[in-house]
């Protein structure tokens, strides 16, 4: 396996290095025009726009759309198709993500308020969207863990609506994914994908209600339609190809670390894999894990075009030097794969998810340990967080002026509108005062 292996002590590791971490985010030309046209469409034409491209790209044929809304009961009956095993999976999962999210209402959700000296009230409004739509990917792929950190999250906040969406090619449901659908309490399911369902979602058809928010993974189209609707309707990220980065002070068996580096390079062939580490020898333990485990996993072509494009061993002069270097990557999963992650955790400034010492994979941050797993991308985790509570609500100021303090903030606001030219302004705070 053609795996780079760098050195931070080499002349030349800053310009690997920025070659490492490139990537870019601009769509191509031509998905941009054919989604900006699929948009347009629906816009005009709604259902019947959302009927041709369903049957068009999902070789599904329906009378209406309404025929391909999946009933509650349809969402029990596959609920109870599924194996115990995966039943039992699934609802342990959903209840660990659903406390989580319940304490993260506790500490970041609640309104507040307070009154001055003066009796003026101030604070706080939280409140709930109404109505939020999820974007679950079909076909290839298919993520019932991400209905639920996409749904219960938006349950916990408060809103009163979840409508989800998911193209079903030549009508295959996955059962799994109408399962997790039922656990998590969604309230609309309908089997349509692509650009044309966030249209649909973001402008609202004669069927389709209009939401406030679009969550949820997807291909380019998706991304791409997910980008040309904001700010009609709210986003959660425009999200990039997967990443890990684990930082090891040679304490861990390395397959187990090999094994987590493959985790995410199984995504796609643009995911990446990094692995930091001041043991040399380490690291050659790890590449030797990888050579030796790769051949047997089923998406072993994935995965080795993955590490092979984008993936890399780095070898540090130090753990402080590698947790310089993983800030500067902002990664989205961040492993400290370490016999004391406590002492490193402090150094870490930017990612999207920590996963503190051996035994935490990251893959169990995927699907059940608690916080969600969608997570900033591409460097955005500088800027950004993990989707949460906090995206399905939002918040309103709280003011109310008694008598004696407008005398005060009057005054005040009389000053700096008259210095902005505002005279109506000015005169609005004048009026109250005595």
């Amino acid at each position: 396996m053609k795996l780079r292996q760098l050195s931070t002590a080499a002349a030349d590791f800053a310009a690997e290095f920025e070659r490492l971490r490139h990537w870019s985010a601009e769509t191509d030309a031509a998905i941009e025009d054919r989604v900006a046209e699929i948009l347009a469409d629906v816009q005009r034409r709604g259902d019947a726009a959302v009927l041709a491209y369903t049957q068009r790209f999902d070789r599904l044929a329906a009378d209406s759309v309404a025929a391909l809304e999946i009933t509650q009961a349809e969402l029990q009956a596959a609920l109870a198709s599924i194996t115990p095993a995966q039943r039992d999976a699934l609802q342990a999962a959903a209840e660990r993500v659903r406390a989580y999210h319940e304490r993260q209402l506790e500490a970041c959700g609640l309104s507040w308020s307070y009154r001055d000296e003066d009796g003026n009230l101030l604070g706080q409004k939280v409140t709930p969207l109404d109505r939020v739509g999820l974007y679950v990917p079909g076909g290839k792929a298919a993520y019932p863990s991400s209905v639920l950190m996409n749904a219960i999250p938006a349950h916990v906040a408060g809103v009163q609506e979840i409508v989800m969406v998911v193209p079903t090619p030549d009508g295959v449901r996955n059962p799994l994914v109408l399962a997790a659908a039922a656990v998590a309490g969604v309230h609309r399911v309908f089997t349509i994908g692509g650009a044309q369902a966030v249209a649909a979602l973001a402008f609202g058809t004669a069927t389709i209600p209009r939401v406030d928010k679009i969550t949820g993974p997807g291909n380019a189209y998706v991304a791409s339609a997910k980008k040309h609707v904001f700010g009609q309707v709210g986003i959660d990220m425009i999200a990039g190809p997967s990443e890990i980065l684990v930082i090891a002070d040679g304490t861990t068996p390395p397959d187990w670390v090999a094994m987590d580096l493959f985790s995410q390079a199984e995504h796609d062939e643009l995911a990446q894999s990094i692995l930091l580490s001041p043991d040399a020898a380490y690291l050659d333990a790890v590449r030797a894990s990888m050579e030796r485990l790769l051949p047997t996993l089923p998406r072993e072509a994935v995965v080795r075009a993955s590490l092979e494009g984008r993936g890399a061993l780095i070898l540090t002069r130090s753990m402080e030097e590698a947790c310089e270097i993983s800030n500067a990557i902002a990664p989205e999963h961040l492993e400290i794969s370490a016999a004391e992650p406590q002492r490193w955790e402090p150094l870490l400034r930017h990612a999207g998810a920590i996963f503190l010492g051996a035994y935490t994979s990251e893959s169990l941050g995927d699907y059940c340990a608690g916080p969600n797993h969608v997570l900033p991308t591409a460097g955005t985790a500088r800027f950004s967080s993990p989707l949460g509570v906090y995206d399905f609500q939002k918040r309103s100021s709280l003011i109310e002026v008694s008598a004696e303090g407008a005398q005060g903030l009057g005054r005040i606001a009389s000053v700096l509108a008259h210095g902005e030219g505002l005279q109506a302004h000015a005169r609005a705070a004048e009026l109250r005062l005595r």
